[in-house]
């Protein structure tokens, strides 16, 4: 009966109508202007945007085929940790079966995947955070694969690329998942003493446990634009603090403004970007057979590839933003906060004081 309802029937209906199903991906709306795009279209494009240049989420398979070349690497393989130790379930599905769901729906063994290959003929080691995986929460296995693809890049003597995309520790997995801050803390150092440069990516969105540890322990720091930023988010700021936040606070312009992260860098330049600082680092210079194709078409912003000794910007262009000189009065300061809270509190108590034929 299974094999009458799974195939003759779906086969019989399909001779009997011609009304075709739609598939759910077909069109995308941009999460900023509304705007439709078709799906092939915004693949084409690196899930950019074309109209509102909105970046997109990407699964951690494609950011690492559009940075090795000819999209080709090879997976590292991570230890296997214990699943479920705490046997934690909420109040809605066990812990097992969210991992079940999420490995079926991303193809992945966790949140973290990491290979090894070419970057303009240089070899490198990359790991990247699929935010699909359970928004790419750090657990024992994803903390594995950090620290894996930080040691193999030891191992190998190459730089080592992170694309950091996570809500913050998975709580699931409870002190285990914290325990990965201070592992990962240790891989870093490892990459230092070894003198090798640790380049991170802050994609939409970087949060949590992830910016408390690695994600911001790299030699350099590159966002791309409107990534989300923070540690607790800025709702939770604004009713902590009781104040109206900043327009675009904790976005990636905003960090940079404020020196928290080195550059912001468009999707479209984000390759050939990395390839000039990890040329530069190691002190090697690019192929001089580079294929324009592997870099999307478009000449370099922030220098030229044979001068591997500089690195210079290009502020006539949109894609890569220079950090903004901010007035000491426009910076946030705690201390100037609570002044002002303590002034309201006073004015509103020597109000309250008075005769009510003096208030007005």
């Amino acid at each position: 009966m299974n094999w009458i309802n799974n195939v003759v029937r779906p086969k019989i209906r399909s001779f009997l109508t011609t009304k075709r199903e739609v598939p759910d991906n077909l069109w995308i709306k941009c999460p900023e202007s509304g705007q439709m795009v078709f799906y092939k279209d915004l693949e084409a494009n690196q899930f950019v945007v074309p109209g509102s240049d909105y970046h997109m989420r990407m699964a951690s398979d494609v950011r690492l085929q559009l940075l090795f070349d000819g999209g080709q690497f090879t997976r590292v393989s991570v230890p296997s940790v214990p699943v479920d130790p705490l046997k934690f379930r909420d109040g809605k599905k066990r812990y097992t079966d969210r991992l079940r769901d999420a490995k079926a729906e991303t193809n992945l063994e966790d949140a973290v995947l990491v290979g090894e290959g070419k970057l303009d003929g240089m070899e490198i080691v990359a790991a990247a955070q699929d935010f699909r995986f359970m928004a790419g929460s750090l657990g024992m296995a994803a903390g594995e694969g950090v620290i894996t693809g930080m040691l193999r890049a030891v191992e190998k003597k190459t730089p080592f690329i992170l694309f950091a995309a996570s809500g913050g520790a998975r709580m699931q997995e409870g002190i285990l998942s914290l325990m990965q801050m201070p592992r990962t803390t240790i891989a870093v150092e490892r990459l230092r003493e070894a003198g090798l440069p640790y380049i991170v990516v802050l994609t939409d969105p970087t949060t949590g446990g992830v910016t408390a540890s690695y994600a911001m322990l790299g030699d350099i720091h590159i966002a791309e634009p409107g990534a989300l930023i923070c540690f607790a988010g800025p709702r939770v700021i604004a009713q902590t603090i009781r104040e109206n936040l900043p327009e675009g606070f904790q976005r990636a312009e905003y960090l940079l403004a404020h020196g928290m992260i080195d550059m912001v860098v468009h999707r479209h330049q984000m390759r050939e970007t990395l390839s000039r600082i990890c040329h530069l680092l190691m002190h090697q210079q690019p192929s001089k057979h580079s294929d324009k194709k592997k870099l999307n078409g478009k000449t370099h912003v922030n220098g030229n590839a044979s001068e591997a000794h500089l690195i210079t910007t290009r502020t006539t262009t949109a894609q890569v933003i220079e950090p903004e000189i901010v007035e000491p009065e426009e910076r946030f300061d705690p201390a100037r906060i609570e002044h002002h809270e303590a002034e309201s509190q006073t004015e509103e108590a020597t109000t309250r004081s008075l005769p009510k034929d003096r208030q007005h």
